[in-house]
């Protein structure tokens, strides 16, 4: 793991008893010793902590100083509305390029004289390098903050502990708070499917702050395992796995992602990179989807598994791009992507190791949200 970073926590993972693995080009925890089925459940029932430091953190100013002027160019790179996203507020949007595939997906706040934007470890380089060269805005890649999230039905009470204020914040929400002296940037969001908050702090303090919410017993610390499980259970995207360069929003059902602003008819209707197809595809449908898939019996079916709609013969009809075991639901789950007439309810066949396995085309998220709305 030579040429691997590391986070500010990486120490505390240690002292933690923490498994530590390769992940997006850093040394990051897959589990401590309570295990991923633990873990998975904890965040579940209490509240789970994970060090999220290895993603972008990045900030775009306008020479006006006015957020709405940095949200009118970074539209040019996104199919979402952000000159309507208000002040203290943040939405989930992707950049998309000109074949109307995923560069990469981001969360983006409008902090009223510039837009804070988070983007994933392993496309963090190109992200920044992608919008140095696209926009007309200072782009500030943030590299003395560590980024924690605090996930599940405890989150609330054990941060309004340490920051008092946070319990006001619903789903979405972004503000700044303050802890002894030092100022918090928290987004009330998470990557699990239960209620929960991002904060990002300085380096400095992270470990103390860190330490002070793990002292709490409803506190745990949570590896990259239980995050897998718990964002498949929600019916998340991976990207890189259930999103890339090769699917749309549209194929991948985020359409929900695109304001009606930004649609045929809308007040900035296109101008993104593969307005073309993404509009299209709104409007007609996409040849596949991305949907949820129940096999039958207790056996996972993973990444990779081809997907035949016959017990025998045939060609595959697609493949499995995240699956494993949902402990919450205490049963198998996969999402797929398949031809957009197979219905939900429908049953298909996962090919694994030379078995064809049946499975039912299930909504998601197999296990419901708790977001705080």
């Amino acid at each position: 793991m030579a040429d691997l970073l590391r986070t500010g926590l990486y120490d505390l993972h240690l002292r933690l008893g923490a498994k530590i693995v390769p992940f997006a080009g850093y040394e990051m925890p897959v589990q401590y010793p309570m295990g991923v089925l633990k873990e998975h459940l904890h965040t579940r029932a209490a509240a789970g902590l994970f060090d999220v430091s290895h993603m972008g953190q990045v900030i775009l100013r306008a020479p006006s100083g006015r957020a709405v002027d940095a949200a009118v160019a970074l539209e040019a790179l996104v199919p979402v509305d952000l000159v309507g996203l208000a002040e203290a507020r943040q939405r989930y949007g992707m950049f998309t390029n000109a074949a109307g595939g995923i560069l990469d997906d981001l969360m983006v706040a409008n902090r009223g004289d510039h837009l804070f934007v988070v983007v994933n470890a392993a496309c963090k380089a190109a992200d920044i390098a992608h919008m140095r060269a696209h926009l007309p805005l200072e782009v500030s890649e943030i590299t003395d903050r560590a980024l924690l999230a605090l996930q599940g039905p405890a989150a609330e009470a054990a941060l309004g502990r340490l920051v008092p204020g946070v319990a006001a914040m619903r789903f979405m929400d972004a503000g700044i708070f303050g802890w002894n002296g030092v100022p918090l940037w928290v987004s009330r969001s998470g990557y699990t499917g239960e209620d929960g908050f991002e904060i990002s702090l300085p380096d400095a303090v992270a470990v103390a702050f860190a330490e002070a919410l793990l002292a709490m017993p409803e506190v745990a610390p949570i590896g990259l395992g239980a995050r897998d499980s718990l964002r498949l259970e929600a019916g998340l995207c991976l990207y890189g796995h259930d999103i890339d360069t090769t699917t749309s929003p549209v194929e991948a059902s985020l359409s929900w992602a695109i304001q009606k602003a930004r649609r045929a008819g809308g007040a900035r209707a296109g101008g993104f990179p593969g307005a073309a197809r993404i509009l299209r595809e709104l409007a007609e449908g996409p040849a596949r989807r991305r949907v949820g898939l129940a096999p039958d019996g207790r056996a996972p079916m993973r990444e990779g598994v081809e997907i035949f709609a016959a017990p025998e013969g045939g060609a595959p009809i697609g493949v499995i791009s995240s699956g494993g075991f949902g402990p919450s639901i205490n049963a198998p789950m996969a999402m797929a992507y398949l031809p957009r007439d197979i219905a939900e309810g429908a049953t298909v066949y996962g090919e694994v190791r030379g078995k064809r396995l049946a499975a039912r085309v299930a909504p998601l998220p197999f296990q419901p949200t708790t977001f705080k709305r």
